[in-house]
């Protein structure tokens, strides 16, 4: 009873709770690092210059201007803007 000042038994709820708190801190903490290295190894070519689908700007363009939806001038525009 010496240094429980009146409260009883909130010292081992406080300490349960601290315990809980930090075991989920601590879970937590664990599933946000292997959330992070899934999403850096589900998507390698992202920081790539292709895009999802595996193409480069210029296939893409390429393809567009076959299936007739740029110009020719556009076409043209975006190899000069790609650097050819």
């Amino acid at each position: 009873m010496m240094g429980n000042f009146g409260y009883g038994n909130m010292g081992w709820i406080g300490m349960i709770l601290g315990s809980i708190i930090s075991i989920a801190l601590l879970i937590g903490l664990v599933l946000l690092i292997v959330w992070a290295v899934r999403q850096m190894s589900a998507n390698p070519t992202r920081l790539g210059p292709q895009s999802s689908t595996g193409q480069s700007a210029r296939d893409i363009a390429q393809a567009r201007y076959a299936k007739g939806e740029i110009s020719r001038e556009e076409y043209q525009q975006i190899l000069s803007d790609l650097g050819r």
